[in-house]
This record gives C-alpha cells, structure tokens and sequence, in this order.
C-alpha cells in the first residue's frame, strides 16, 4: 500500500509496482477494437507501459503525445498506453491526436491490471483509475524501469523511461 497526492491531498493507492528484475504480470487489457492483449501479444519485444488515469484529462493526454513521438525512434519496442478510459474513447482520442505509434490498452474489464501492478487509485475523484507511472520491461518481461509519478497531474520522467530502453 502506499500513497500519491492529486493535487497536493494524499491518495491511497493498492500495492507496489513491479521490482526491477522481477517478472512482470500478465495482464488481459482490451485494446481500442475491443480485442483482448496479453503480454504474450508483444512477445520478443520490449515495452514501455505508460499508465495513467485517461486520455481526457491535459497531462494524461500530454503523456500519451510525448511516447507517441518516443515510440517513433525505436525498432521491436512496443509502447503501450494504459488507461482506464473506455477503448471507444482511446480510438476517438487517437484519431483527433493523430496518434499511431502506441497502442491504447483500457483496463475496462477489470481492475486486475491496476491491482496486480501496484497502480489502483482507491479513494479521492478519480478511485478505480490509476496513478500515473511507467514500467519499462525486456523482451522477457522482465522489469528494468518503474517510476510511480507522486503527483498524479505531474508527468513522468521521460528521459529515464527511454533510456531504460536503449
């Protein structure tokens, strides 16, 4: 258990990210076609999994923006943007943002992706969201980077989270 802050008030969030080294979770995420992924889906690759509460809030979408342009330097790298955000909302939000280098993944169906990687917002407006935070994983799915942002409206340290993929 541990805590952010949304604008300066304390926020309760469940668990722990991964530790570096370890395996990564599974996960069963629908994607904007209503496809359900898993990380067998991006095997061989590495990923970059940026997580945040919705595409429809500034910082979110700034987040979404600025791996969209990472995302377009690397090779065998999927970069995929996680949210809690409906897949017909993240298709929406790709289109109008002319975003088509990371894949949009919704937490829809179950808060089990939320839980299992320690970033489940559990009180304050935005309960049953995320935190933002950022885990970068090898092809293996094991863990090289995690950055849980403390501020939920602050955005992550894209310098670190890119280099943990070179």
């Amino acid at each position: 258990m541990g805590t952010v802050t949304l604008h300066g008030a304390p926020l309760r969030v469940s668990g722990e990210l991964p530790a570096v080294g370890s395996r990564a979770p599974d996960f069963r995420l629908a994607d904007t076609q209503l496809n359900i992924r898993s990380l067998a889906d991006f095997a061989g690759q590495r990923k970059l999994l940026a997580i945040s509460p919705s595409v429809d809030t500034p910082v979110c979408a700034a987040q979404a923006r600025r791996f969209d342009a990472h995302a377009a330097e690397f090779d065998n790298v999927a970069f995929l943007v996680i949210t809690a955000d409906l897949p017909f909302a993240q298709g929406r939000f790709c289109a109008a943002e002319n975003i088509d280098n990371v894949t949009l993944l919704s937490m829809v169906r179950s808060e089990d992706f939320a839980r299992d990687y320690g970033v489940l917002l559990e009180e304050g407006p935005l309960a049953g969201t995320t935190v933002r935070a950022v885990v970068v994983l090898d092809e293996n799915d094991r863990v090289l980077h995690t950055e849980r942002v403390e501020e939920v409206s602050d955005e992550p340290d894209y310098a670190a989270a890119v280099a943990a993929l070179r």
